[in-house]
């Protein structure tokens, strides 16, 4: 018994020990992880720190250079290249027909790929030949088709491409011949021109920063070959508040250590200084590029646009005037001058000494001194897209971009590769190089002009294209882009997008655009106060033109394979109903009442043919239906299954091809078919959707469909 309770004893403290080793072990490791998880934490912290000073050090960086650039503003200016008329002309050169896949013929079968299966018999080896020789002429024949149907496509892109090189180059010639008519008038001390060329000149000169502002009313005494203008200044803003960036390790924060005021001001006083020489440069620079000797002196007034301290409201403060003759300014070393120095001793001119308090001088001589003849670019009120200089309109849209998010800038004037616009979006996987293109257009944008941008977009290497104008686009530019990395603005988007990112513009003088309103072509100057025309909707939203769409409207032509006789007729419509019975065009009613919308003979290649003034539809339509149907008369046992490569051709007034829109095939068994609509978008311009939506009961159903009523003793036709 002594035995067993000793050993009973010795099991009982062997338990205790293990489970004391075991808890020993347990502690080691909880200590260890904690050291581990210490380290760790203090690795993040260091890592934490290290990022945020990073950051810090990155925004004094940013601070510093934005200083560098300022104080360097007039040094990299006068590195900028002199304007000169060259900068405004632009290349009659026309891209080059490229066809793409339709410049290659399609390869005839080879007989010699046909082997003829072998045979223990004559007969079979023989009908082994026969249908080798068989398959050798389906192919052959097959291919024979593809390259007919290869040689008219390519007929039909050539014809375009010659329509739209003509075009281009027609509107290149007319620019140019501006350009040189406006040289002319230079030379002869026309006082319109030249302030269109120097205020030209300030606009596109590459020496200044983007987000420096350029705004200008200028000028020109023709007697004393002087320039009068009043230019914009940048404000206070423009030398950054902060002087450096630290990170607070306490507080987890990043501070801002204030740039002292008096240094502040006096980079705000040479900054200026540096923008009136600047101005001077350019317009000295531009007028010896030309050797024309326009301009004997140069009277500059610089303002801001602020709020007047004596009485709080917005005024224009002068901040800085002088008056210099070319001889005067010729003798300076530019690149050596301290600008201050030079501007007030040198120039004799002023510049205010707190012109961060509103402080102004008394300027000089003004535009308004001389006359009439003052013209402005730029400014804070809501200018007239249409009237807008084109390189301020250019600087307007990339300002647009930059707004949105993206870096952009406009491209030089001359070999700019069709695009005006550089902009690059750095959101990731959507983002990428952006080409953008300006049209400054009272008329309907041509589908040439997308067709245009889509090949610049592929000869840049871009992510997209972006096509911006003041007027808008019609079905068959829609149309083309659809698929690709196109995007098209209206004129009446391009208000919106404005106005929702803070800048100004309207479309006309009657003030901000309307979404779907007809854009205003050159020749309706002078027009009614009411619209466009002068007149005013009616009472059902449809506007009173009478024969409207004369000039602006497009045809669309039918074709088809099958002898099969059918009705096209069209239904202008809101949503899926008719607007009334007088707005389904058919055999009974050829036209509708204003005229938009009406049936013409055909002529070859279609079969069919219908006229459309989309601009000029009803306010209240946002669809026309194109549909077709058997004629009962001509074939009253007919289905549609004989229509067979059938499509749409969009032309021009003159007939020009445009676009081609593709259609559904008919089926056995239907006697009428939804061959697509065109349909409004919210800026007023106009996209195609294909259709393909087939009835048995013929025309008759179809309509009831849309809305219109059908007698029952009333026949089809």
């Amino acid at each position: 018994m002594v035995g067993i309770w000793a050993e009973a004893q010795r099991q009982q403290q062997r338990r205790v020990e293990a489970q004391a080793r075991f808890e020993r072990e347990q502690e080691r490791s909880r200590r260890a992880h904690e050291r581990e998880l210490a380290l760790g934490y203090r690795e993040q912290r260091a890592a934490y720190r290290q990022q945020r000073e990073a950051e810090a050090w990155r925004r004094t960086e940013e601070l510093e250079a934005r200083v560098a650039q300022l104080q360097g503003l007039l040094a990299a200016g006068c590195l900028a290249p002199a304007f000169s008329s060259r900068s405004l002309t632009r290349s009659e050169r026309v891209e080059d027909f490229s066809p793409g896949p339709l410049a290659h013929p399609v390869p005839l079968p080879d007989p010699a790929h046909y082997p003829a299966a072998g045979g223990w018999t004559a007969a079979r080896r023989a009908q082994a030949e026969a249908e080798a020789r068989a398959r050798y002429e389906l192919d052959l024949r097959a291919a024979r088709d593809a390259e007919a149907r290869r040689q008219e496509q390519l007929a039909v892109y050539r014809e375009q491409y010659e329509v739209r090189a003509r075009a281009q180059a027609e509107e290149v010639r007319r620019h140019n011949a501006d350009v040189a008519e406006m040289m002319v008038a230079l030379r002869d001390g026309d006082a319109e021109a030249a302030v269109e060329y120097f205020s030209a000149a300030l606009y596109a000169s590459t020496g200044w920063p983007e987000e420096l502002p350029r705004q200008v009313s200028a000028a020109y005494d023709s007697n004393a070959r002087q320039l009068v203008l009043n230019w914009e200044l940048p404000a206070f803003d423009v030398v950054p508040a902060a002087k450096s960036v630290r990170y607070m390790i306490n507080a987890d924060q990043e501070k801002e250590v204030a740039r002292p005021v008096i240094q502040r001001r006096a980079l705000y006083r040479d900054v200026l200084a540096q923008c009136m020489l600047l101005v001077l440069h350019d317009l000295f620079a531009a007028d010896e590029a030309e050797g024309f000797g326009a301009l004997e002196s140069v009277a500059l007034n610089g303002f801001v646009d602020d709020h007047d301290p004596a009485t709080g409201r917005q005024a224009r403060i002068f901040l800085a005037t002088v008056m210099v003759s070319r001889a005067t300014f010729a003798d300076l070393r530019l690149a050596q001058v301290q600008p201050v120095d030079c501007l007030v001793d040198g120039l004799r001119g002023q510049l205010s000494a707190r012109p961060d308090q509103g402080a102004g001088v008394r300027p000089g001589r003004l535009p308004e001194d001389i006359g009439a003849g003052v013209v402005t670019h730029g400014g804070d009120g809501e200018p007239d897209l249409y009237e807008m200089d084109p390189i301020a309109f250019e600087s307007l849209v990339a300002e647009l971009f930059r707004a949105m998010g993206m870096r952009a800038v406009t491209t030089r004037r001359s070999n700019d590769g069709g695009v005006d616009v550089d902009a690059l979006d750095p959101a990731p996987i959507r983002g990428g190089k952006i080409v953008v293109q300006v049209k400054r257009y009272r008329n309907t944008v041509p589908p040439t002009a997308v067709r245009d941008l889509y090949g610049t977009v592929q000869d840049a290497g871009a992510n997209k294209g972006v096509l911006v104008t003041t007027s808008g686009f019609g079905p068959g530019s829609h149309t083309f882009a659809n698929g690709k990395p196109l995007e098209l603005v209206s004129g009446a988007e391009l208000v919106d997008l404005l106005h929702r990112h803070g800048l100004r513009g309207r479309l006309g003088p009657g003030g901000r655009a309307v979404p779907g309103q007809r854009p205003v072509p050159e020749a309706e100057h002078g027009q009614g106060e009411n619209g466009p025309d002068g007149n005013s909707p009616d009472e059902n939203g449809s506007d009173r033109r009478g024969e409207a769409g004369e000039d602006e409207h497009n045809i669309l032509g039918m074709f088809w394979s099958g002898a099969v006789a059918l009705d096209v007729c069209a239904l202008v419509c809101r949503g899926d109903r008719v607007l009334d019975d007088d707005h389904f065009v058919f055999f009974n009613n050829p036209r509708t009442p204003d005229g938009t919308v009406r049936a013409l003979t055909p002529v070859a290649p279609d079969k069919a043919a219908v006229r459309v003034a989309f601009d000029a539809l009803p306010a209240r339509a946002d669809r026309l239906v194109i549909v077709a149907a058997v004629d009962p008369v001509a074939n009253p046992a007919a289905d549609l299954s004989g229509f067979t490569a059938a499509g749409i051709r969009l032309l021009d007034p003159a007939g020009a091809p445009l676009d081609q829109l593709e259609v559904s095939d008919g089926r056995p068994g239907e006697t009428a078919l939804v061959l697509g609509s065109f349909r409004r978008r919210a800026g007023g311009d106009w996209d195609f959707v294909i259709g393909g939506k087939g009835y048995k009961g013929g025309l008759e159903e179809l309509v009831q469909e849309y809305g219109i009523e059908v007698a029952e003793d009333e026949p089809a036709r």
